[in-house]
């Protein structure tokens, strides 16, 4: 009876995997992740970083990006990976040296020139950012919108920055009945 009993046992745990979700054999579409797959290549840190960044997610890009330095070495694609994957981040001292060393090499697409421009204009350094967007559309043959509408800002806003600085004002809050103030230079 113990053989038995252990045989009937034994039945019913082997037919345990076909009672869960994903069955003795899941179907590939469904929610659940791939396993892993024997002597199957791996996909390109690279790609796999680009594909991360559309997907808003620069923290896992950094970290892609990473691994593919250390199959392509510190490539300009690489750089510019990095740069834009810390310029999403938010680290502007780090985008700006990692875009700055992929700019020195000659093969710079204008996608690296662009996003150096940006790092650049948020740290207030708009004269220079003005260059190198300038750069970035001569690159590009003047074909990508988003250059050129940066180009566009960044030149704006060197116009409306014109602030003379010997001429300062000096201003005195005014009360206008209860509660409303009034912001008035001083002659």
């Amino acid at each position: 009876m113990t053989a038995l009993r252990a045989a009937t046992v034994l039945i019913l745990i082997s037919a345990l995997p076909a009672c869960t979700a994903g069955g003795l054999s899941a179907p590939s579409d469904g929610p659940y992740a791939p396993g892993a797959k024997p002597g199957a290549e791996a996909v390109d840190g690279l790609t796999v970083g680009h594909r991360l960044m559309q997907a808003g997610q620069p923290e896992l890009a950094l970290d892609a990006y990473t691994r593919a330095a250390l199959q392509h070495g510190m490539s300009v694609d690489v750089l510019s990976g990095l740069g834009s994957a810390n310029l999403a981040l938010g680290r502007l001292g780090q985008a700006e040296t990692l875009l700055r060393r992929a700019v020195r090499t000659d093969s710079a697409v204008p996608e690296t020139w662009n996003n150096l421009g940006i790092t650049l204009m948020e740290q207030g350094k708009t004269p220079e950012a003005v260059e190198v967007f300038k750069r970035a559309y001569a690159l590009d043959d003047g074909e990508s919108d988003a250059i050129r509408d940066n180009l566009r800002l960044a030149l704006a806003k060197l116009q409306n920055r014109r602030y003379d600085d010997t001429q300062e004002q000096d201003y005195k809050l005014v009360r206008r009945g209860s509660g409303e103030y009034l912001i008035r230079s001083i002659p």
